[in-house]
């Protein structure tokens, strides 16, 4: 069977990256590409940035363009701008990058993007239920995925530990700034994910961002309810969860134009008529 693939974009506030993504494994195929984050990231500058950085990409059979963007997205709306130029508010994220693209594009979180392609490809791949992923870099963005079905915009970021945001005590950066120990960064990592478990009472809680790959330094310390597990797709995670994004949202919009079509047949379809007494089969 041939491959269904899509593009994958990541948007960040310090870099973009970009891949192919094999849809049905969760796959790059091919290189990753990267560029810096044009600074300021404006409107026009930023869409011109990924269209140039993703161009030598559109080869074969490119069925979908998805895009992770550092907001909070809902239904494709642009809600936040705090790491992007403030023009990016209220904007049609779809609508801008499909113009410049000369196709349909879906926008979703970054965060989402992330956690979606953890809980399917990742980690979670063979696990069921609630799926938390915990990405911790320079602060803690959070998915949260249900049954294989993504919630979007969920931040539980703003959790405290020992009466702070948990950006402030579990964020890798601050990790690194402080210069904690991995016992005494565990310990706050612990109280998190019991935080957590009082909000949304995950089955498995993924822990991705750098930190992932020194898991052995710290998940033996975690003493919480849900099991904990480190992220496996890291860097790929963003892209790869864009692509399967749109692909499932054209997949939705291919199915509620053809319910449509189907209901517009049925209306314009004259009733049967009726037979006349006595015409009927004895």
């Amino acid at each position: 069977m041939a491959e269904r693939l899509g593009l994958g974009i990541d948007i960040g506030g310090t870099g973009i990256k970009a891949a192919v993504v094999d849809l049905d494994r969760g796959t790059l195929v091919g290189e990753r590409v990267r560029a810096a984050t044009p600074q300021p990231a404006g409107s026009d500058t930023l869409t011109e940035a990924v269209v140039e950085l993703t161009r030598p990409l559109f080869v074969g059979d490119i069925t979908t363009v998805g895009i992770g963007f550092p907001a909070v997205v809902r239904r494709g709306v642009a809600l936040s701008a705090v790491n992007v130029g403030d023009d990016w508010m209220y904007a049609d994220l779809g609508r801008v990058f499909g113009e410049a693209f000369g196709r349909s594009v879906w926008a979703l979180n970054d965060s989402d993007a992330a956690g979606l392609a953890e809980a399917r490809f990742g980690a979670g791949r063979h696990h069921d239920g609630t799926i938390l992923v915990a990405t911790l870099g320079t602060g803690v963005g959070t998915s949260l995925v249900v049954d294989g079905h993504l919630v979007p915009n969920i931040e539980l970021g703003c959790l405290t530990v020992r009466d702070k945001p948990a950006g402030q005590r579990v964020a890798n950066s601050v990790r690194k700034r402080k210069g904690l120990s991995w016992s005494a960064w565990a310990a706050d990592l612990n109280e998190f994910i019991d935080r957590v478990d009082e909000a949304v009472a995950p089955d498995l809680v993924i822990i991705g961002g750098g930190v992932s790959s020194e898991a052995h330094r710290y998940l033996p310390l975690i003493k919480s309810r849900p099991l904990v597990l480190p992220a496996r797709l890291r860097n790929d995670a963003g892209i790869v969860g864009a692509a399967v994004y749109a692909a499932e949202q054209e997949r939705l919009r291919a199915g509620n134009a053809t319910a449509k079509v189907s209901q517009l047949t049925l209306a314009q379809d004259p009733a049967p008529e009726a037979e006349e007494p006595g015409t009927g089969a004895a």
